[in-house]
């Protein structure tokens, strides 16, 4: 099983490979959260041709860390960052899509990673506060369901629409994990509409 040492321990991630792909996707789940969550996904990412290498959250699947304090950001986008150095060694070739969920948003926003393109969902609050503009440059697609309780979408819409290069999609009587919702394939097939549309057409955006 993949490791490497991280911030605050030894982190585990996957790769659902696929030959001669398009894109890669990092994948960072939420809070308490773990790769083993989103196998469906990956695999209809597969499906269209995307890679996908996902990170374990620090203290949930089998990475170190407590699960009930996963770390503060600075920590979680240099794990990150790891993981995005591992992608670009096995595929350099390939433009690189950043994907978080809550937490994993979070960090996608914080990190400003070099990538073609962010794709987010269940953006905190707070995150909209810490990072009040993107990362320039670079294409971002903001999901969030409209009955979301634990990530209120009100601010989200707000913050979205000061972003020039952000599109936001909105799923009525959704709630915060989008990927595990009744809404799950509709996500996932806009998710891969949009990487088709804006990263894999648009060679220019290959970093």
């Amino acid at each position: 099983m993949p490791f490497f040492e991280g911030a605050r321990g030894r982190m585990h991630y996957r790769r659902w490979a696929v030959e001669d792909p398009d894109v890669v996707v990092a994948l960072l789940p939420g809070i308490g959260q773990h790769t083993g969550h989103y196998h469906r996904f990956a695999r209809a990412l597969g499906a269209a041709g995307f890679e996908v290498w996902g990170l374990d959250t620090a203290g949930q699947g089998l990475s170190e860390g407590d699960p009930e304090s996963p770390g503060v950001v600075d920590d979680l986008a240099i794990d990150a960052q790891q993981l995005l150095d591992l992608i670009r060694s096995a595929r350099p070739e390939l433009p690189l899509v950043v994907v978080g969920h809550s937490l994993g948003a979070g960090t996608a926003l914080y990190g400003r990673f070099a990538c073609a393109g962010v794709v987010v969902s269940g953006v905190p609050e707070r995150a909209t506060v810490v990072v009040p503009d993107m990362q320039e440059g670079v294409p971002a697609l903001i999901l969030h369901g409209s009955d979301d309780r634990r990530a209120p979408i009100e601010p989200v819409r707000g913050w979205t629409e000061q972003q020039p290069l952000a599109r936001f999609r909105e799923y009525a009587d959704a709630g915060h994990d989008l990927l595990h919702e009744p809404v799950h394939a509709q996500v996932t097939a806009d998710i891969i509409e949009w990487i088709r549309d804006v990263v894999v057409a648009q060679p220019v955006r290959r970093r």
